[in-house]
């Protein structure tokens, strides 16, 4: 019996050992596969905040959204409070990161201009609508 469990470690060991080698022999991926993998959490991330709702018992908020090269959000994400706020939170400080290292990792350029915040919000049809 002792043999048998000793087999079951060894060949589950083994197939860790392979699955795992596996993983380091892929090729790096290229800046557009990063790129596309990065654009499908930028989608995750607006499509929760297009789920809040603006009314009179929440309130219109923004955050900076991206990473430019040369510094600073490349926008601002609209939202409000009626969403699970530090989910989105988190999630945006981790895109922002991620963008960050991207461009690093990469050598992006862009231009150095400076994405305005809004000054104010209306709410039009249960939507948050930024004021410049």
């Amino acid at each position: 019996m002792k043999s048998l469990k000793l087999t079951f470690v060894l060949i589950s060991f083994c197939f860790f050992f392979v699955a795992t080698q596996c993983d380091e022999d892929k090729p790096p991926l290229t800046f557009e596969e990063e790129r596309a993998e990065l654009n499908i959490y930028k989608d995750e991330i607006e499509d929760l905040a297009a789920t809040s709702v603006c009314n009179e018992n929440t309130e219109c908020l923004f955050i900076g959204f991206g990473s430019k090269p040369c510094g600073g959000p490349w926008t601002y994400l609209i939202y409000t409070n009626s969403i699970d706020v530090d989910q989105l939170l988190l999630w945006v400080d981790d895109y922002n990161q991620l963008e960050q290292e991207l461009n690093e990792k990469w050598e992006i350029i862009s231009d150095c201009s400076i994405a305005p915040p809004p000054v104010g919000f209306e709410c039009l049809d249960n939507t948050c609508n930024p004021i410049f």
